[in-house]
């Protein structure tokens, strides 16, 4: 199957093409510098990949949460190619992404994600993966690092950006509960490939207009004087 996955709701440009030929990626610490970014680092990657966009069997997108403008980018983007070429798409949680490539890395089956979601707060999920895929045992939520959801039992792995900028109030919230902390970890496009390919197999798709973001956080602008402290969403 051939796909494209791309994602920009954190400070990160992550891009994926699965093809016959292979995996080609691009995951790269951009900024704000993704929204003029991306599309050339998609056509530089079919080009690597010597496909054409029109060939291709869907498009992945990162549907956040994440920051409000990377969001609207990713979204928008899938919906303007997909449009244009007539492909079908699939929206991948950020957080999700995060606890697939720390199944990846550790095969860990408990995961407790944490992305840094600025202001002080964190988006958090936690996961168990199981035969069918993965169960979401606490929906995607904003919060203080010292509001977020209880977890039942141990041995959970924790991932994300959230636990290098909260590491000890987060885990002053779940004592013995976490064994370990991968907190490098960021959602990339290739997770997002390997999440939304049992969707594209079964039929499970959107329409290019129906794609939409996952907004966790009600706040869509910040203060002037927040903007002076250089605070963003």
């Amino acid at each position: 199957m051939k796909l494209l996955a791309l994602d920009t709701s954190t400070e990160f440009l992550s891009l994926a093409v699965q093809t016959d030929h292979g995996l080609f990626t691009c995951h790269e610490a951009t900024g704000p510098a993704a929204s003029q970014r991306i599309l050339p680092e998609i056509e530089r990657l079919l080009t690597e990949a010597v496909v054409a966009l029109k060939d291709l069997d869907g498009i992945v997108y990162g549907m956040g949460p994440g920051a409000f403008t990377g969001v609207r980018v990713s979204v928008g983007v899938a919906q303007g190619l997909a449009f244009g070429a007539g492909l079908p798409v699939v929206g991948v949680s950020s957080l999700l992404a995060v606890a697939q490539m720390a199944w990846q890395e550790t095969q860990a089956e408990k995961i407790v994600v944490c992305l840094d979601a600025r202001m002080g707060e964190v988006y958090h999920a936690a996961f168990i993966k199981q035969a069918a895929g993965w169960l979401e045992v606490s929906a995607p939520v904003v919060c203080k690092p010292f509001e977020v959801p209880r977890l039942e039992g141990g041995d959970w792995l924790a991932a994300g950006s959230g636990w290098a900028v909260f590491a000890d109030v987060l885990a002053a919230q779940y004592p013995a509960q976490v064994t370990r902390i991968y907190a490098d970890m960021m959602p990339q496009a290739a997770a997002m490939l390997t999440l939304a390919l049992p969707q594209f197999a079964s039929g499970q798709t959107q329409a290019a207009h129906e794609a939409a973001p996952l907004y966790v956080r009600n706040r869509v602008a910040l203060t002037a004087a927040e903007r002076a402290q250089g605070q963003t969403l």
